[in-house]
């Protein structure tokens, strides 16, 4: 007797240019494990419809009328948000001022609008997993900004930031995927690197979000650059 297949990634596609949405429906519902669900051309009719469909996945654009993409992950993915959804952020960047506070907002995962299909689905896939994706162009844009973000906590100690969990909190190993996920490493990339199994890697990241009370491989990122455990330079 054949197993029944799986359950599709059900996704729903906010972004205000019709071109943009075409072009994603497009590449998810050409895999036979993705599916779209919905599409939003504003910020209001995303979380309205995010909220009546609950998709799997949210693909938000960052700028889009009535609601940004900013205001639309806080209300989808916020600590005030019942019942949070998974959302990806996909962005130009270039001219982007909102990427760090849209991952402060909840955002799991951040993709540039010209990464291409290949990780565009891998980041959907991310998030569905719970996982995240943070593109290595992104993430050296982010690190940027989060350099410039640290105002007057340059040049203190990274144990002064206040309210971050101490470096002390973590072991050497645990220090060391910390540094690899904040340079956009993926899980297998982190075992790869650091000879050690795939189930190993994903151990020590729910140690780390319950040590440091992160909730996501995201926030960990933003951790290890706000610490001064990973710099720019």
């Amino acid at each position: 007797m054949n197993a029944l297949p799986s359950a599709r990634t059900r996704v729903l596609i906010a972004d205000d240019q019709e071109m943009v949405r075409t072009g994603f429906r497009l590449i998810i519902d050409a895999q036979p494990d993705l599916e779209v669900v919905g599409e939003a051309g504003d910020g209001a009719r995303c979380v309205e419809l995010a909220r009546r469909l609950r998709p799997d996945v949210c693909l938000v654009d960052v700028r889009m009328p009535k609601l940004d993409g900013l205001d639309v992950t806080r209300a989808l993915a916020g600590t005030g948000a019942v019942a949070p959804l998974k959302v990806v952020v996909v962005t130009t960047f270039d001219q982007d001022d909102y990427l760090y506070g849209a991952l402060r907002a909840g955002a799991l995962g951040f993709l540039l609008k010209n990464a291409g299909p290949e990780l565009l689905l891998e980041a959907v896939r991310a998030a569905a997993r719970g996982d995240a994706l943070v593109s290595p162009a992104v993430t050296l844009r982010l690190l940027e900004h989060l350099g410039e973000q640290q105002g007057p906590l340059a040049g203190r100690p990274p144990s002064q930031a206040a309210g971050l969990a101490p470096l002390t909190s973590l072991s050497e190993r645990e220090r060391e995927v910390v540094r690899l996920v904040a340079r956009g490493r993926t899980n297998q990339e982190i075992a790869d690197e650091l000879s050690i199994t795939l189930s190993t890697v994903k151990t020590h990241l729910t140690g780390i979000q319950a040590k440091l009370r992160l909730r996501n491989r995201v926030e960990i990122a933003a951790w290890a650059w706000e610490t001064g455990l990973v710099t720019a330079c």
